[in-house]
C-alpha cells in the first residue's frame, strides 16, 4: 500500500482547516440562546465532564512530574550505581510468526546488533514457527559475526499461538539456570530495537529491588493510509503519558508484548510460565475459557501476584512496524479496539480483585474508572442529541464547538509527550472516545470472544452446546438491558 507522506506543508493545512471549522461552528451559533429548564442538564453534563476531564487531567500533571522529576532523579541514581547495576546476562527473546520477511529481517538484526553493542554476556532466543525464519536468522547471524560474548538459541515450535511461543522459549532460558542477577528482554516479531535499549534498561532492577519487570516508550511506522499512520501514533502518545503516570506508583498496567524487560528469577518461575501460556478466566455468567490473545496482561498479572512491581523507562524507546488487519479504517480500527478492550477487560475484571493491599488505592481507582468510562464518554453526545431534538438544533452545533475546542486542548498537552502531534489527532481522539466505548461496551458482556488480528486465532465454540448457545443470548439480553437503561437515564437528564 502507498504510505501517505505527512509533509509540514500538509500539517500546516491540517490545522488551518481545523481551525477554520470551528471558526465556522462559533460564528453559526446565535448571540443569545436559552433552554427552557435546561439549567439541571447543563448542571449534571457539567459535572459530568468536570470529573472526566479531571481524570485526564490528573493523570497528566501525574504523568509530567514523573517524567519531568521523578524519573530523571531514578536515572542519576542508575548511573551513580556504576558496575554495580551490571546484569550478569541478558537474554533477548524474539517470538515471531507470520510476519513478513522484510519487517523481520528489520528485526532480528536489531536484536543481533543491540547483542554486539552490550558489554555484557547475552544469548539471543528466536522461538520461531517456521523454517524460513531460523534460516533467516542464522543468515544475519553469519552475516555479523558476533563474538563468542554473544550466543544464540533457536527453539523451534508448533504454530499454536504467541503464548505457547513465550512458554517454550522461557522453558529454554530455565534450563541454563540464570542467577538472580540476570534478565530476559521479551520481544515481539514486529518491534526494531533502538540502539541502547537494553542498556538504558539494565540498571533499574539494581535500583529497585522490589520491580519485577518494567516496559519501553513506542513509536511506530504504519504501513498504511495517513488516517491509519495518524491514528496509530495518537495511540503511543496517549499511552507515553498514561505510562508515566501509572510508573509513578510502580504500577505500570501492561507488560506490552512489544518490548519488555523482566527479571530472570520471574520468566523462570513455574507459575508464571503457566500463567502465560494457560491463563485463563472463570466468569459468573459466561464460564470458564482460556486467553487466546493478551499475553502482556497475563504476565502482568502474574508478575504483581508473584509480589513484584512495575516499571516505565521513558528513554528506552522501541519502534513498532504496524501491519493494519484491513485496508479500511474503520474495519481495521474495530479489529484492533475489539482486541485491545477485550484484553483490557479480561484483566480487569480479576485485577480488581488483588485490592489496594497490593495495587494501592490510586490503581485501584484506575481500574474501576475502565469500567465507569465507557459509559460516562457516550453520555455527552448522547444527551447532546436528545436535547438537540427535544430543544433545538443549536444545542448540538455548541456541543459539536464544546467537543472541537477541548480536543484541540488535550491534542496540545500531548506535545509535552515527546510524540509529534499532527491535525487529524483531535478529531481521531473524539472517535477513540466514542466509537472504543461502543465496542468496549460490546465486548464488556462477551468476553469470552477473542481473535488475534495477524494469526486469525479465534475462539472456536462448539455452538450446539447449551453452554454456548447460553452465553450468546444471554450476552445479547444484557446488551440490551444495559443500553436501554443508558437511553433512560440520558432521557431523564434532558
Amino acid at each position: 500500500m502507498i504510505r501517505f507522506e505527512n509533509n509540514g506543508l500538509t500539517r500546516v493545512g491540517g490545522w488551518c482547516f481545523y481551525l477554520a471549522l470551528l471558526g465556522l461552528m462559533a460564528l453559526a451559533l446565535p448571540r443569545e440562546f436559552f433552554i427552557p429548564g435546561g439549567a439541571h442538564f447543563i448542571l449534571l453534563i457539567g459535572s459530568i465532564g468536570l470529573w472526566r476531564y479531571s481524570v485526564g487531567l490528573m493523570h497528566f500533571a501525574r504523568g509530567m512530574y514523573f517524567l519531568h522529576v521523578s524519573f530523571p532523579l531514578a536515572r542519576r541514581q542508575a548511573r551513580l550505581l556504576g558496575d554495580a547495576a551490571t546484569p550478569s546476562h541478558v537474554y533477548l527473546m524474539v517470538t515471531s510468526f507470520r510476519i513478513d520477511s522484510r519487517t523481520t529481517a528489520q528485526v532480528y538484526d536489531s536484536i543481533i546488533c543491540e547483542a554486539m553493542r552490550s558489554e555484557w554476556p547475552t544469548t539471543v532466543v528466536a522461538s520461531v514457527v517456521e523454517l524460513s525464519d531460523e534460516m533467516l536468522m542464522r543468515s544475519l547471524w553469519r552475516k555479523r559475526k558476533p563474538s563468542q560474548r554473544v550466543s544464540l538459541k533457536v527453539v523451534r515450535i508448533p504454530g499454536t499461538g504467541k503464548r505457547d511461543g513465550l512458554a517454550y522459549g522461557f522453558r529454554a532460558i530455565s534450563r541454563d539456570l540464570p542467577d538472580d542477577n540476570a534478565i530476559v528482554a521479551v520481544i515481539d516479531g514486529d518491534t526494531v530495537l533502538n540502539p541502547g535499549v537494553v542498556a538504558r534498561t539494565a540498571p533499574y532492577f539494581k535500583l529497585m529491588p522490589t520491580v519485577g519487570a518494567l516496559t519501553t516508550n513506542e513509536f511506530c511506522e504504519v504501513q498504511g493510509s495517513y488516517l491509519m499512520s495518524e491514528w496509530h501514533k495518537l495511540r503511543f502518545a496517549q499511552r507515553h503519558v498514561a505510562m508515566c503516570s501509572m510508573a509513578l506508583s510502580r504500577r505500570v498496567l501492561t507488560l506490552t508484548g512489544r518490548m519488555s524487560v523482566f527479571r530472570a528469577s520471574v520468566v523462570t518461575q513455574p507459575e508464571f510460565i503457566a500463567d502465560v501460556e494457560y491463563d485463563n478466566l472463570r466468569h459468573w455468567r459466561l464460564g470458564q475459557f482460556r486467553f487466546l490473545t493478551g499475553d502482556d496482561k497475563s504476565s502482568w498479572f502474574s508478575v504483581m501476584r508473584l509480589g513484584y512491581d512495575t516499571f516505565y523507562v521513558p528513554d528506552a524507546s522501541i519502534n513498532t512496524v504496524e501491519h493494519p488487519p484491513d485496508p479500511r479504517f474503520l474495519r481495521s480500527a474495530r479489529q484492533l479496539m475489539f482486541r485491545w478492550y477485550g484484553n483490557n477487560l479480561r484483566q480487569n475484571s480479576r485485577a480488581t480483585k488483588l485490592g489496594p493491599s497490593r495495587l494501592g488505592w490510586f490503581t485501584c481507582y484506575v481500574l474501576w474508572d475502565q469500567r465507569i468510562s465507557m459509559w460516562t464518554t457516550i453520555l455527552g453526545p448522547t444527551a447532546a442529541i436528545i436535547a438537540a431534538i427535544k430543544y433545538s438544533g443549536v444545542v448540538l452545533i455548541m456541543y459539536l464547538l464544546w467537543i472541537g475546542l477541548t480536543r484541540l486542548a488535550l491534542t496540545l498537552l500531548l506535545t509535552a509527550s515527546g510524540h509529534r502531534i499532527g491535525p487529524a489527532f483531535p478529531i481521531i481522539l473524539y472517535f477513540n472516545q466514542i466509537f472504543g466505548s461502543l465496542v468496549k461496551i460490546y465486548v464488556f458482556f462477551r468476553l469470552d470472544r477473542q481473535s488475534w488480528t495477524r494469526q486469525k486465532t479465534k475462539f472456536n465454540a462448539d455452538t450446539a452446546s447449551f453452554q454456548q448457545r447460553f452465553n450468546r443470548w444471554s450476552s445479547r439480553v444484557m446488551t440490551f438491558a444495559a443500553g436501554s437503561i443508558f437511553l433512560v437515564v440520558a432521557v431523564a437528564i434532558v
